[in-house]
């Protein structure tokens, strides 16, 4: 049986976090304090490439907070691909830890196709 998803994403797991980074190419996360312009926030530090500030990601909450001034100190595209593969970081390890197979397909239009079997074979 086949079912479509939308998930709508909260930023919680650090290990799933970890995962993206690693897949995305990008330096893995540390916690920590960063002055963002409008103020300072505490979390994990997540360099996006071509960012000016880090964004800050409260695993307790699930909010990332950033500021990229209307595009100018980063691009959103980059914000957007990171919460991209983190869901589907999130996803598989949900999946694999109720013992299901995960097969994953990139597909023209940028979005990622996840496909969810019953059981690990």
């Amino acid at each position: 049986m086949s079912h479509i998803v939308t998930v709508q994403t909260k930023v919680h797991d650090p290990v799933a976090v970890a995962n993206a980074c690693q897949r995305l190419g990008l330096a893995q996360p540390i916690h920590g304090t960063a002055q963002l312009y409008s103020g300072a926030a505490t979390g994990l530090l997540l360099q996006l490439p071509e960012w000016q500030y880090p964004a800050v990601i409260d695993t307790g909450s699930g909010v990332i907070h950033f500021d990229t001034y209307n595009g100018a100190w980063g691009d959103q595209v980059h914000l957007d691909r990171f919460l991209q593969r983190y869901a589907v970081e999130k996803a598989t390890l949900v999946a694999n830890k109720h013992g299901h197979r995960v097969c994953e397909e990139l597909l023209q239009d940028g979005s990622i196709r996840l496909e969810i079997f019953e059981g690990g074979g």
